[in-house]
């Protein structure tokens, strides 16, 4: 009872952190729901760059690939190799999720240091990077929760849960703790980052406005990067783990 009291305390404050705001949002009124514009606006802005460059990479395939089908052909074999490194012999299915996490991550980092959002006024509040919003992040981590318990059941069933009870199970309730803190160590390391990169750049903008914030925004695009492969290799290792001694 007192370990089912502390899962259901945990998801309780999981939800709580989604609706944690750092400065002023705009919100949309959408009969009785409301709706954080912000990210809405700057995600669909994402999700159209990614659709538009899949459009364009699978539009008019070459034999003999152009500089542009090489490129996306190297993303696809990068993102596969994260995947087989990570979860083994039975990555394949997996490959359409971790690349779909790795490059709407990477594409929203680069967004908040490239795309000029602070040029469109809102009645409150600004644009940024989705990965900037706690909610983005914590969605995100929620999702791979979802995707290795997923993994789990589907590769082992009922069975799954005989893991809480490996190796003694005294250690129940700490193995049942470990799989609700990485949703949470997943959010706020990326968003984090990001929001102290934003940060960093218009406190230096701010202060000496010409040379200086030109190598911070580089660095901050090379951490971001980062920070996409790191999020896309913790998701694949845990749904990894969870379908080990199936590989």
């Amino acid at each position: 009872m007192n370990v089912l009291l502390c899962s259901i305390k945990t998801l309780k404050g999981l939800y709580d952190i989604s609706g944690v705001e750092v400065g002023q949002h705009f919100y949309w009124q959408i009969g009785s729901f409301q709706v954080h514009a912000q990210v809405l606006i700057t995600s669909w802005v994402v999700i159209a760059i990614l659709l538009g460059s899949a459009i364009i990479a699978v539009r008019n395939p070459q034999t003999i690939p152009t500089d542009g089908q090489n490129f996306f052909e190297y993303v696809l074999e990068f993102i596969r190799d994260v995947s087989k490194t990570q979860i083994g012999e039975e990555y394949g299915p997996w490959v359409p999720f971790i690349g779909t996490m790795f490059l709407f991550i990477f594409v929203s980092n680069w967004s908040g240091a490239l795309l000029p959002w602070k040029i469109i006024q809102l009645p409150h509040g600004e644009l940024a990077a989705p990965t900037n919003d706690i909610n983005t992040t914590v969605a995100l981590a929620l999702l791979t929760s979802v995707a290795y318990f997923y993994a789990g059941l589907t590769k082992k069933g009922l069975g799954y849960f005989g893991k809480y009870i490996q190796p003694t199970p005294i250690l129940l309730p700490i193995n049942i703790l470990e799989d609700f803190t990485k949703p949470l160590s997943l959010s706020f390391r990326l968003f984090g980052n990001i929001l102290a990169d934003e940060l960093v750049v218009v406190v230096l903008v701010s202060l000496v406005p010409l040379v200086v914030p030109i190598p911070v925004m580089f660095l901050g695009l090379f951490t971001s990067g980062i920070q996409a492969l790191i999020f896309a290799t913790l998701a694949a290792a845990y749904i990894g783990e969870s379908m080990e001694g199936h590989h």
